[in-house]
């Protein structure tokens, strides 16, 4: 089978699964449920920083005790905040590179980073979960992202000719962005029309679609950078076709901290 079809086949039986958990899970079991995916990320992030078995058990420990710690004292809303800064600087640091390699070649900078990645990205997306509406709008997350990828590899394997970030993804294009936008916003407009959302919706869905798009085309690109950091080429190869969980959800991890807050500022007024 082709890479093309163990991608096609490891997405028919993913997504079903998470959008099963989405609409039939909530509260601590839906927390519970993305907590686990976190923690395969987590151990592949651990794997991304040179870390022995021993040292990453006691980084998935850490890991599990601070997202605990956060969903008890009801810090969801902090920590979504926090990831938000931090892809600000993610964003610099991709278009910098290579410069600030040394920088993120330090082990405990990489480690910090991972927990500024994935801990947010969980509690963005319970957050969004657990919001009016909320399966709904994880899952409009979820398109904008796919769409995105989707758009991505097809329109740049067709048509792709100029280098988006060369020094930290070569295979990325700058025409395959512009289709991956354009898929994303045909599915945010499709969305408008299914939910009967009023015209005057219109110009913000526009406006977060390119905003989450933005997000998720760096957190694709941030992962890229660390993972030409270590020195490797997939994250992990958990996922046929797919490498690792962190190479699927690469893009959602900074997507979701910036939905959630878009949509909690401006989504009841945006859809009401």
């Amino acid at each position: 089978m082709s890479n093309l079809g163990r991608r096609v086949v490891t997405a028919l039986i993913l997504v079903p699964l998470f959008l099963a958990a989405l609409f039939l899970l909530s509260g601590w079991v839906f927390a519970g449920f993305l907590g686990l995916i976190l923690l395969l990320g987590a151990w592949e992030w651990g794997g991304l920083c040179e870390l022995d078995p021993t040292r990453r058990s006691l980084w998935l420990l850490a890991c599990t005790l601070l997202a605990a710690g956060l969903y008890l004292v009801h810090g969801l809303g902090l920590a979504v905040i926090i990831g938000v800064v931090f892809w600000i600087g993610a964003i610099a640091a991709v278009i910098a590179f290579p410069r600030g390699r040394t920088f993120w070649a330090t082990r405990s900078v990489r480690l910090s980073a991972g927990i500024l990645v994935l801990i947010p990205a969980w509690a963005a997306l319970l957050m969004l979960q657990a919001m009016p509406q909320g399966p709904w709008l994880v899952l409009w997350t979820m398109l904008m992202v796919w769409g995105s990828d989707i758009g991505g590899y097809f329109f740049g394997r067709a048509m792709g000719r100029h280098k988006l970030a060369p020094s930290v993804s070569p295979g990325k294009t700058v025409e395959g962005l512009f289709g991956g936008v354009g898929v994303a916003l045909l599915l945010s407009l499709i969305m408008v029309v299914a939910a009967g959302l009023p015209a005057s919706a219109l110009f913000g869905v526009i406006v977060i679609t390119l905003l989450v798009v933005a997000a998720a085309v760096f957190g694709d690109l941030f992962e890229s950078l660390i993972k030409r950091v270590s020195g490797v080429k997939d994250s992990g190869n958990l996922l046929p076709g797919h490498g690792g969980v962190l190479d699927r959800v690469d893009a959602v991890l900074a997507a979701a901290p910036v939905a959630a807050v878009l949509l909690h500022q401006f989504g009841a007024e945006m859809l009401a």
